[in-house]
């Protein structure tokens, strides 16, 4: 699919410069007061099967709470092996979150989220829905840390309690927009593996079991590795994704002359006219879609999408599972 990177111009009607094109941290702080509307997450799609958060195991090092019967999809790890000796059945540990729990957001900030062609800005809806999921993590106690990424930065925060650790992180994603400003917190991408790649690879070593994770990205770069990197996450974790696309990523308009699309790297004419040419190009951004939703279901992940013209807020009750 062709792609247009941070050279985009801003979107329709719009001045460059403007809020619509970078992440405005006044409106990000904001946003607060909105995300105390939101539902909370002690009930996520995982806990639906397996009951509420304070009743089910998310990991080691939590407090004990009891045990029960052995049951199918139960952590071989967490058996009561005293219990299942003295009583000749199978027994498991249940576990109780620890009063804070860890909350990271993934932030994509790399080129391709630098554009749009109406709305605003994809890296400006990841920085609403990151604002909102920041926000809403505060609201419920919890510690909110987060990852920030690109081609050319790699920003790691530590999930602290309150609301100067969600402002340090609305600050860090804000500072993504500027190239440069921010300093690298893990090894940087090897050339070849896109920067995803080692966002995904470093949250498996940085998030600790029982923490809620959640990734806003455009999905552009998801392949095979980074789809078993985001699956390994689900083990021990609640996980959630937003996805961030712009119209034109989904369908081609009908021009009468060929679109010019650039990016920084090269340049690409596409013959709109052409019924095949939108054909094929829908069918693969479809394709990219449900693959995603299929791996959001098998592996029981909390999803939603966003376009540049969509609410953020609206994006988040529904990851969030509001009804």
């Amino acid at each position: 699919m062709a792609r247009s990177g941070s050279r985009a111009g801003p979107a329709r009607g719009e001045a460059a410069g403007s809020s619509l094109t970078t992440p405005d941290l006044r409106e990000l702080l904001a946003l607060a007061a909105r995300a105390a509307a939101l539902p909370g997450w002690l009930k996520s799609r995982r806990s639906r099967q397996r009951g509420d958060y304070r009743a089910t195991l998310k990991g080691r090092g939590m407090e004990y709470a009891e045990s029960r019967p052995y049951q199918a999809g139960d952590d071989i790890r967490a058996l009561d092996w005293r219990l299942t000796a003295r009583l000749g059945k199978p027994h498991t540990k249940l576990f109780r979150e620890e009063r804070e729990r860890p909350v990271y957001v993934a932030v994509d900030a790399c080129a391709s989220m630098a554009f749009a062609t109406r709305g605003v800005f994809k890296r400006v809806q990841a920085a609403r829905v990151a604002a909102l999921l920041a926000w809403k993590a505060v609201d419920n106690g919890d510690r909110i840390g987060g990852l920030v990424f690109s081609e050319t930065a790699h920003h790691e925060l530590e999930p602290a309690r309150g609301s100067l650790a969600a402002a340090r992180f609305l600050r860090a994603i804000v500072a993504s927009a500027e190239p440069g400003s921010l300093r690298n917190g893990a090894p940087g991408t090897n050339g070849t593996s896109p920067p995803i790649a080692t966002a995904l690879r470093r949250l498996r070593t940085l998030v600790k079991p029982g923490s809620l994770v959640f990734l806003v990205t455009d999905g552009r770069e998801m392949g095979p590795a980074e789809y078993a990197d985001f699956a390994a996450l689900t083990r021990h974790n609640d996980v959630g994704v937003v996805t961030v696309h712009d119209e034109f990523e989904a369908t081609l308009p009908r021009l009468p002359e060929p679109l010019e699309v650039r990016d920084r790297h090269r340049e690409l004419a596409l013959h709109t006219a052409d019924g095949d040419t939108r054909a094929q190009y829908a069918a693969r951004f479809r394709a990219r879609q449900a693959q995603l939703e299929r791996f959001c279901r098998d592996h029981n992940i909390l999803s939603a999408t966003l376009t540049t013209t969509g609410d953020a807020f609206a994006a988040v009750q529904r990851l969030l599972g509001a009804r």
